[in-house]
């Protein structure tokens, strides 16, 4: 009797950390984005970034994303956020929409991410006005 559950106890201690902490990756985020905080959110943006925000559309620097998010938080002083759909089943590809309520208005945020390595970075991020 000892002996299977001994297997068990060993064979769930040998789960690799990365499957447990990827569906994080996004309520992370979420909570960057309460937080108003563009340079935490910005260290998961890859080398260049497709940002639709409201209206303006255009691939970015890493740099020029960040503070472009970091106006759009001035403007838009964030109250709360929430994960409201999430995908994480693919290993190599992460997407998450969060509902982003501000002094101004509320926003619907999609992120999509992609692994490079070992790790997952931003690759599109869309804020747009929640209907």
């Amino acid at each position: 009797m000892i002996k299977p559950l001994l297997f068990l106890f060993i064979f769930f201690l040998d789960i690799p950390h990365s499957y447990t902490l990827q569906g994080d990756i996004i309520d992370n985020l979420s909570a960057h984005f309460k937080g108003g905080n563009a340079k935490e959110i910005a260290a998961n943006f890859s080398s260049s970034v497709e940002l639709i925000i409201i209206d303006d559309e255009d691939v970015y620097s890493k740099a020029q994303a960040e503070q472009i998010l970091r106006n759009f938080f001035t403007k838009y002083v964030p109250q709360k956020s929430a994960v409201i759909h999430l995908i994480n089943t693919n290993p190599n590809f992460r997407f998450g929409i969060l509902s982003l309520q501000t002094k101004n208005g509320k926003f619907r945020v999609s992120i999509t991410m992609k692994k490079s390595g070992a790790a997952f970075f931003i690759t599109e991020l869309r804020i747009e006005p929640d209907k």
